[in-house]
This record gives structure tokens, sequence and C-alpha cells, in this order.
């Protein structure tokens, strides 16, 4: 694939989040998957496959917000294989605080999907929000 179509995955990707459609979201990601999250707050770490990754990061994290996290892209950078997603990201915790964080995406596709993605976001507000690990 070049490199308008690996955007595409990602625009794909973040477009069916928003809709809440998490089937296509699931249909995009390989199934052995690496996310990385960076930090040492209760949500870094990595994740390999989508097992590992819904129950070790999007699980715990979202069944403490309200509807998920609402992203939204600011700008796609592509190369080769590569796609580096800004992404702003808002949502808001069962007890009402807000968590409206910015994030920077480097993601891997291989053969159509999202195969590594290395995620960087705003730490310190993450801590603030959910409490330190």
């Amino acid at each position: 694939m070049g490199i308008v179509e690996n955007k595409q995955v990602v625009i794909d990707f973040y477009e069916a989040g928003a809709r809440g459609d998490i089937d296509t979201c699931f249909s995009l990601v390989a199934d052995d998957v690496i996310w990385t999250n960076i930090g040492s707050t209760r949500f870094s770490g990595s994740f390999t496959g989508k097992q590992a990754l819904v129950e070790g990061l999007l699980g715990p994290l979202f069944g403490q917000l309200k509807a998920g996290i609402a992203s939204s892209i600011e700008a796609l950078i592509a190369e080769d294989d590569m796609v580096v997603a800004l992404t702003l990201g808002q949502a808001e915790t069962h007890d009402g605080t807000p968590y409206n964080n910015t994030y920077c995406q480097v993601l891997r596709i291989a053969d159509g999907k999202i195969a590594e993605v290395r995620e960087y976001m705003d730490t310190a507000l993450i801590d603030a929000v959910f409490g330190k690990a």
C-alpha cells in the first residue's frame, strides 16, 4: 500500500471511532497489534494483540469515561508504512471531570491494517484526572 492508502486507513479508524463504530475500528487493527502508550501513567505500557489492548488499556480507560473519547484529526504526516496522526481527544469521566488531551500517534500500517501504535500524550493530565499509577 502507498502513503495515500495508509493515511486513509488511519482516517477510517478515527472516523469510525468518532461514530462509536467499534467493530470497524477493530477491523482496521491487526490481530497482533502492538500498542504502546508512552509514559508512567496507569494507562502506560505496551499491549500486544487485540485482547491485551482491550483488557489492559481500553477497558480500564473507557470504563471511567461517560462515552469514550471523541477524537478529531488535526494533521496526518506519512512516509512509507508510517503515519503520524496529531489528534485532539475530548471526554468526560463519570463524575463529570473533563478529560481533553492532545495526542501524537505514530502508526505503522501493514497489509491495510494498523500493526503498531506509539502514542504520546499529556501524561500529567492523565495523572490529574485518573490518579497516578
